[in-house]
């Protein structure tokens, strides 16, 4: 129970990370604000976790319909509290919302941030694996193979790695 807790987690950081980033990546682009910002991560959050549970049922045959609310039951309360937790950290961190992509403090926030996700949404999953819920219903639905979500999550750890190293070019 605990190692498929574990592997639910990452694969809802996983798409997390990828939604936040992307989003913290568009606001600084276009210039918006920090609510503004928030909101985009967020939506881009859920739709990336939702992708990343709904393509290994696609591919196992079942519909997009039935996939998709397999997927709403599934991934919703996990994502949903990693959203709320990654976004707190970020909020509170002093300076860490106003941080630009070239800041080693934006990336190191967002390192900080999704760790402290990860461990408020493994008691979720993990509560929810015991009553037959969250990803137990994706993982039931696909026949019950394991779920890799080691190259993403390696992925993820690389390209945040790569900005902090980056953001500590502007010091030198």
């Amino acid at each position: 129970m605990s190692g498929m807790a574990a592997s639910a987690t990452l694969h809802c950081l996983t798409g997390c990370s990828i939604g936040e980033i992307l989003g913290l990546i568009l606001a600084t682009i276009f210039g918006w604000g920090n609510v503004t910002s928030t909101a985009v991560a967020i939506v881009l959050a859920f739709v990336f976790g939702y992708t990343l549970s709904a393509t290994p049922l696609i591919r196992a045959g079942i519909d997009l319909g039935q996939a998709l609310r397999l997927v709403l039951a599934a991934d919703t309360v996990s994502i949903l509290t990693m959203e709320v937790v990654d976004n707190l950290v970020m909020w509170v961190v002093p300076g860490a919302m106003s941080a630009g992509l070239m800041d080693s403090l934006f990336w190191i926030s967002m390192a900080l941030s999704l760790v402290i996700a990860y461990a408020a949404a493994y008691p979720v999953n993990k509560a929810l694996l015991r009553r037959g819920k969250g990803h137990a219903i994706t993982h039931h639905a696909t026949g019950g193979g394991p779920m890799d979500n080691r190259p993403l999550a390696y992925g993820i750890t690389a390209f945040i790695l790569g900005g902090f190293v980056a953001s500590l070019g502007s010091w030198l």
